[in-house]
């Protein structure tokens, strides 16, 4: 198995006083906006392949609910591309899943465990582009 990237998801309270300084200062590109009532709920900035999420606690609740309860006391987790999922959850044989296998909107069939330390990992594999 490939692990292809690890990309570090943020959670803040809201999302757009951080925009200027990915975009405006750093030349980050917004490449995925997920709106959220009068705000961002979820947003992907990337660089040279260099990619950071931002989500907002409240939609933590709605998208993993397993997290909604913990999302204000996490400020990050990781999570990583891979390139067989299958590969991985027989590597995580016997870990709790906080998530069970699911589908994205974003095209990708992902799993979320908690490693050793409490950490909150998220492994996904994209669907293959045509």
């Amino acid at each position: 198995m490939q692990i292809k990237k690890l990309t570090p998801v943020l959670f803040v309270r809201r999302i757009e006083p951080c925009l200027d300084f990915w975009e405006r200062r750093l030349g980050f590109v917004r490449v995925a906006a997920v709106p959220e009532a009068d705000h961002f709920g979820f947003v992907l900035l990337v660089r040279d392949g260099v990619e950071v999420m931002y989500q907002t606690w409240s939609s933590v609740g709605t998208d993993i609910p397993p997290l909604a309860r913990e999302a204000s006391a996490a400020h990050q987790f990781l999570y990583l591309d891979v390139d067989d999922l299958g590969a991985i959850e027989a590597a995580l044989a016997g870990i709790d899943y906080i998530v069970p296998k699911r589908q994205t909107f974003y095209g990708a069939t992902e799993v979320i465990v908690r490693e050793p330390a409490g950490h909150v990992v998220a492994f996904a594999q994209m669907e293959a582009q045509s």
